[in-house]
């Protein structure tokens, strides 16, 4: 097993080498990261790449709303008319990096499942879409998200939601059951993708599709990725645009595309990892050398893939 420095998303700072953590290990990581960020009533308008994944610090936040020219949640695809339309909570608690809704055909009496719902916010968006009719189920694997979700749909009357503790490798959805399944910036954090996408395949109907918004890293040399790894798991741990489609078409799916790309400039990416005031000198004047190697090179992505009929 590769050794390598380690400062996953969810960790306090900089770490000695240690051995690079399992799959469960990371999950345990990321579990613990959330439910503590949710409780935060301080990270309004972040996501887990817009404040670094290892801080909620303001100054990170106000770089990215500076390089991106305003707010970030509508920089990537959220209209203002959106967000006023759900509690507050449920926007300020969202950490996604775009809107997979704006680019989908949910419509009413669909059946919907979003992939690390966190706080609700795409579900209760997805609830005003397919209406009565219909049905939204959230999936997350933290219990304090779960519970911060229901809070907010009951907050919102929508009657139509329901949410679900468990993880997307594993699904507790039964087979062919769903119309859609959406995502926003979740995928990427799982050690085992390949997984997800088999389960995805495994419960949507024939004819069913998926909407997904992710961050993908092209191009970067893996010494690179590695050191980006020790700031952000978000990052360091994203596949490039080709591997995510193949994945996904290896796990069944047809009609596999991009359907909208939002590349970052070096300024956003230093947003993205900037904020961890416990870097030493030594690792921050090295962070500083990386920023150009990555100009251009992050995206996040809007993919779509549909199960044949």
């Amino acid at each position: 097993m590769r050794e390598k420095t380690c400062n996953p998303c969810c960790g306090s700072g900089p770490q000695e080498t240690v051995k690079q953590p399992t799959a469960d290990e990371i999950k345990r990581q990321v579990r613990s990261y959330y439910g503590a960020r949710v409780s935060q009533d301080d990270t309004a308008g972040q996501s887990c790449c817009s404040s670094s994944c290892c801080s909620s610090s303001s100054t990170a936040s106000d770089t990215m709303k500076e390089a991106l020219g305003g707010s970030y949640t509508t920089a990537i695809g959220y209209s203002e008319e959106e967000l006023s339309s759900i509690p507050e909570h449920a926007a300020t608690h969202s950490y996604g990096c775009g809107n997979p809704l704006a680019f989908s055909g949910v419509k009413e009496g669909d059946v919907v499942l979003d992939l690390g719902s966190g706080a609700g916010m795409d579900v209760l968006l997805a609830s005003k879409r397919v209406g009565p009719g219909g049905r939204v189920i959230g999936l997350d694997m933290t219990p304090e998200m779960i519970a911060k979700a229901e809070e907010n749909a009951r907050q919102a009357n929508a009657d139509n939601v329901e949410f679900r503790l468990g993880e997307m490798e594993n699904m507790p959805v039964d087979d062919s059951s769903v119309d859609w399944i959406v995502s926003n910036c979740v995928i990427s954090l799982s050690p085992d993708k390949q997984a997800v996408f088999r389960e995805a395949f495994r419960v949507l109907r024939p004819g069913g599709r998926m909407l997904i918004s992710d961050l993908c890293i092209n191009d970067v040399d893996p010494d690179i990725r590695d050191e980006l790894f020790q700031w952000s798991d978000c990052i360091g741990s994203a596949l490039d645009e080709e591997t995510y489609l193949e994945t996904m078409r290896q796990a069944g799916f047809v009609d596999v595309k991009i359907v909208d790309k939002h590349t970052f400039s070096a300024e956003v990416v230093r947003a993205f990892l900037d904020a961890d005031k416990q870097l030493t000198a030594e690792q921050r004047e090295r962070a500083d050398s990386l920023w150009s190697k990555v100009d251009r090179k992050v995206s996040s992505v809007r993919v779509y893939a549909l199960k044949s009929e």
